[in-house]
């Protein structure tokens, strides 16, 4: 499906006066969503679906693996209830920097204080100093640098002893 096509498809829904329309056409996938005032389109997207080849050997060779890290996840999480979860107060992107060109803020082994700042959150193009709650020990850094994060999704591991 080309651009002229879904641009076609567009005019043709805003027209008939319906709220909401779906159409799946092998890997591509889009919904159109109008609203009633002026039945002018509210959000339209394009989804590409992956390919199924590479899917059909995914639990071939994850069916073994799945296996053996069952009992590992329950041991590890044993092993962070001593620890305080610093979480993400807000959706955004994750940086370990201040800036490209500086030196991370913290360091898994890094002792921190109440009020350091440990990470920024960038959200809108703001950018949103994450501070310490507790004083301690980073433990592990759970995301990865330049990362999307989610509201409340755990960002450090901090052993307060």
């Amino acid at each position: 499906m080309d651009l002229k096509e879904i641009q076609n498809l567009i005019k043709f829904v805003s027209n008939t006066g319906v709220a909401e329309v779906k159409l799946e056409t092998g890997d591509v996938k889009i919904t159109i969503r109008t609203t009633l005032e002026g039945n002018t389109p509210e959000i339209t997207y394009v989804q590409q679906a992956m390919p199924a080849a590479p899917v059909a050997a995914a639990p071939v060779t994850a069916a073994p693996a799945q296996t053996p890290a069952a009992p590992a996840a329950p041991a590890a999480t044993e092993d962070t209830s001593k620890f305080v979860t610093i979480k993400s107060p807000m959706i955004g992107t994750f940086y370990r920097k201040p800036s490209p060109d500086k030196a991370p803020f913290v360091e898994v082994g890094s002792t921190i204080g109440k009020g350091d700042v440990l990470c920024v959150v960038e959200a809108m193009k703001l950018f949103n100093e994450i501070e310490a709650e507790v004083s301690g020990k980073i433990v592990k850094i759970l995301v990865d640098d330049m990362s999307p994060v989610e509201f409340d999704q755990p960002l450090f591991l901090v052993d307060p002893s």
